[in-house]
């Protein structure tokens, strides 16, 4: 039954909650189908994208997040413009492609501007040739205006939750942590030309299935480029940690992302998906996992290592003791154990996004 419901033209909100509950050989026929779409689509090349966590210094004091405003017992730090560099300038030279800029949320003008400089430092050393994503929180749409045209050209903003109900579950009732600001900010990224990038959390206290199915349908009607999401996973300097014994296990809380990710590939097949590194924190082997049945980015850490430990968003996050470099040999290995392989010097653009339109980066 479930290869003929996958190939319907549009799956319907209960065929995705019934799909989301399948157990057995009726789960791994959703994941081969997904894999069979993925192979079809996107092919078994997989992108990098050197994560750089720029910082942990965040405005918001969302439930959820280890690095929340009011956790005291975070050690803040801020990346100098020259380590973000260095950095930027590995990937470079080792043919990642692209990279990711994470922060937590900021808005002052002097932060603003790093931003700006370090965009425009990145597209200089690197001959304009080097991706750069964003994943910077809500900002004013001239904030994304100036980024865009200073390099950045793809930006992360997950959703968590597509459920405004849910949404204010897991965040503040105040006027910074409003469902609609996050909303409106994704319409600006996508008016803006970026190749807009969301993702929910998985597993989340509160959460129905019929949620999930929600979010798949919602990442599809926004017409998303790309997407990151993966389990939720709690942190015990966070409000949400109370409800630690109610929450569905860490193994089924894996599976279902797995899900998730086969089924936004069949809903969407031509998307970016990366394989996050939540996944690995539950299985060693989460990244392949997800890469086997529908995802095909991976961003590897180069954030350098006296910080890593301190962006915190969730506990047991997985800190590779190898360098980078070892780190990427390691991986490749890996992915070649599951017929894949690393395009390298590529910036893997999301062929959603490039649908009607010329690339001139996508041979770099």
């Amino acid at each position: 039954m479930i290869p003929t419901l996958l190939h319907r033209d549009k799956l319907l909100k209960k065929d995705l909650i019934r799909l989301l509950c399948t157990k057995g050989e009726e789960e791994q026929a959703l994941l081969d189908c997904a894999a069979k779409v993925k192979q079809e689509n996107v092919g078994n090349t997989v992108y990098l994208r050197g994560l750089i966590e720029f910082s942990n210094i965040c405005e918001k004091n969302c439930y959820y997040c280890g690095i929340r405003r009011d956790n005291t017992n975070a050690r803040r730090y801020c990346l100098t413009s020259d380590e973000a560099l260095e950095a930027i300038r590995f990937a470079y030279e080792k043919g990642f492609g692209s990279v990711v800029i994470q922060s937590g949320e900021f808005h002052s003008n002097t932060s603003t501007r790093k931003i700006d400089s370090l965009l425009k430092e990145a597209m200089r050393i690197t001959n304009r040739e080097i991706g750069i994503t964003l994943s910077c929180g809500e900002q004013p749409e001239e904030v994304y205006r100036r980024w865009f045209e200073s390099g950045a050209s793809r930006y992360l903003l997950r959703i968590e939750s597509s459920s405004g109900e849910l949404y204010r579950k897991i965040h503040p009732d105040d006027e910074t942590h409003r469902f609609s600001k996050r909303l409106k900010a994704l319409e600006s990224l996508k008016k803006l030309g970026y190749q807009t990038g969301t993702g929910v959390m998985i597993g989340l206290p509160f959460q129905s299935t019929e949620d999930l199915a929600n979010d798949l349908l919602f990442m599809k009607q926004l017409d998303i480029d790309m997407c990151g999401m993966g389990p939720y996973i709690e942190h015990a300097q966070t409000p949400l940690y109370k409800y630690k014994g109610v929450l569905t296990p860490l193994q089924e809380r894996f599976d279902l992302s797995l899900k998730m990710v086969a089924l936004l590939r069949i809903l969407m097949p031509d998307i970016n998906i990366a394989a996050t590194t939540a996944l690995q924190s539950i299985e060693k082997e989460g990244r392949e996992k997800a890469i086997r049945i529908g995802a095909n980015v991976l961003m590897p850490n180069i954030t350098p290592k006296q910080y890593r430990d301190d962006y915190s968003l969730y506990q047991n996050k997985p800190v590779s003791q190898l360098n980078n470099e070892d780190d990427l040999r390691f991986l490749e290995l890996q992915l070649k154990g599951i017929s894949h392989e690393i395009g390298y010097f590529r910036q893997g653009n999301s062929k959603h996004y490039k649908k009607g339109e010329s690339s001139t980066n996508e041979g770099h």
